[in-house]
């Protein structure tokens, strides 16, 4: 056993056919003294979960890269429990021995949070894919955390219910990691965010202790709410097992409209008619710039189905009376057309047309990784600032930038900038930080609005947290995981590493 798994292990570096990196030092701390893995390990592992300890180098570099292949670890072993028992046992085997743990769901993150730094375990929820119970009456749905976030919402339709989540990466996502990255996504505006609509958790704690929160009460205030410390802690503090989520009424009428604007301000103005005009059955309000339909067209060959404009807009109502909804809409649009705020747009009623228009705003992130390495960056900010950063980190990087393009969520000030360069090209990087955080904190923003930290934003929590809320979260983690088990290297910064 032990000859042919350190054999293994030789193998994953000459199949990859590169040696094994060494992170920089300013993308992660130095490896602290975490124990590494032996034959005796292994077989503990295997015992409790035969036949599914993964040492395969081909299984592994799938979980070793993130989803932008920016990132990557050395992981050199997988372990795909099915039950929140099977992960008692590991996380608490793992502190005894001081054996450092990745928590993986769907792998769809975008920090560098998903992926071990260094040679920690991976821990993977893909198999804890069951659905424990779904109430019709009350539209409370219990899963495991590894359910896939699309095949939820196939699963609800037969009730008539839907998912509060909807998200680009929902055909691969798990709903642990959705919660534990406090996911927003484009529902938010409609449904608001997990932090209300998870109603429980089940979490298995670094030492292995299952912590039973899986509550299936709307209404419980005996005592602190443990589970908000857990939705958004992306895997430091425990691991997701089991979530209990509130899920609303299928809508019977869905429109979506996709309609043009000549300035920022006049998408604005759109909004804030939006908003008051379709109230109640409005679900969702997007934008992207002139540059991402340049990069849809280019690189997905999706076409522009209205005239060609600085800034797009995509609209959604959903709601029980599809005459009713309609008219509202019509009566929306004929508005915003009279008052010149928006000078084209389309309308789909149809699922086919629907799905058309959305992918438009949904395949943006998919298109910039033909346009080159892409930085990445989720902002928090007033309304009103949101695209003034886009503006001004165009004006500040000139053409050291291939693309510099914005998009995102209007209706809870969400932007996503991003910036893409022909390859990774650390003096670009270096332009672009600290002067995208400086700027975002100057208007009171946010360096993070629903991605989380990870590795790759955690150095720069204090330009959004005070260093006491900074201080408070290190005692937290001292506290449910002392030896600092989970990730690693993930969201705290350095010096509370």
């Amino acid at each position: 056993m032990a000859g042919l798994f350190h054999r293994r292990l030789r193998l994953r570096t000459l199949h990859a056919g590169e040696e094994r990196p060494t992170p920089s030092p300013t993308a992660a701390p130095e490896r602290r003294p975490f124990s590494r893995v032996t034959p005796e390990d292994m077989a503990f592992f295997s015992k409790i979960i035969p036949g599914r300890t993964i040492t395969d180098p081909d299984i592994l570099e799938a979980s070793n890269v993130d989803w932008l292949k920016s990132v990557r670890g050395f992981s050199e072993v997988l372990l795909r429990p099915q039950t929140t028992e099977e992960v008692s046992q590991i996380l608490g085997y793992c502190n005894s021995r001081n054996l450092a743990v990745s928590p993986q769901g769907g792998n769809t993150g975008l920090v560098g949070g998903s992926v071990p730094v260094y040679d920690e375990i991976i821990l993977s929820t893909a198999l804890m894919n069951n659905v424990l119970n779904f109430d019709s009456v009350s539209g409370i749905l219990s899963c495991q955390a590894g359910c896939v976030l699309e095949n939820l919402s196939l699963y609800l339709e037969d009730s008539d219910y839907i998912m509060p989540l909807d998200l680009g990466a929902k055909g691969s996502c798990h709903i642990g990691g959705n919660v534990a990255t406090n996911a927003g996504g484009l529902r938010l505006l409609r449904y608001g965010s997990l932090r209300g609509t998870v109603l429980g958790l089940e979490v298995v704690l670094a030492d292995g202790r299952v912590l039973d929160c899986l509550a299936t009460l709307r209404k419980d205030n005996t005592g602190y709410d443990l589970k908000q410390l857990f939705i958004g802690s992306e895997g430091t503090l425990g691991v997701i097992t089991a979530v209990t989520i509130l899920c609303p009424r299928k809508p019977k009428a869905v429109n979506v409209a996709f309609l043009g604007c000549e300035s920022f301000e006049q998408l604005l103005q759109t909004f804030q008619l939006c908003r008051g005009m379709l109230g109640e059955i409005l679900s969702a309000f997007e934008f992207l710039d002139r540059e991402c339909m340049r990069l849809l067209n280019t690189h997905l060959k999706l076409a522009n189905p209205i005239t060609d404009c600085p800034f797009y807009i995509v609209i959604e109502t959903s709601g029980s009376n599809p005459t009713h909804d309609e008219e509202k809409l019509h009566q929306f649009l004929e508005e915003a057309m009279t008052s010149s705020q928006v000078i084209d747009g389309t309308v789909a009623t149809e699922e086919a047309k629907i799905k058309a228009l959305w992918s438009l705003r949904e395949r943006v992130t998919e298109a910039l990784t033909h346009d080159g390495f892409t930085y990445k960056y989720d902002i928090s900010l007033p309304v009103e600032r949101i695209y003034q950063l886009v503006t001004d980190m165009r004006e500040h990087l000139g053409d050291r930038a291939k693309s510099v393009v914005g998009y995102g969520h209007v209706g809870d000030g969400n932007l996503h900038l991003n910036i893409t360069s022909p390859t990774k090209d650390p003096d670009l990087l270096a332009s672009i930080e600290p002067f995208v955080y400086e700027w975002t904190a100057r208007f009171q923003g946010s360096i993070s609005a629903e991605h989380g930290l990870g590795l790759k934003k955690r150095n720069y929590i204090y330009y959004s947290k005070a260093s006491l809320a900074v201080a408070l979260m290190g005692n937290i983690k001292i506290m449910l995981d002392p030896k600092g088990i989970l990730n690693p290297y993930k969201t705290l910064p350095d010096d509370l590493q």
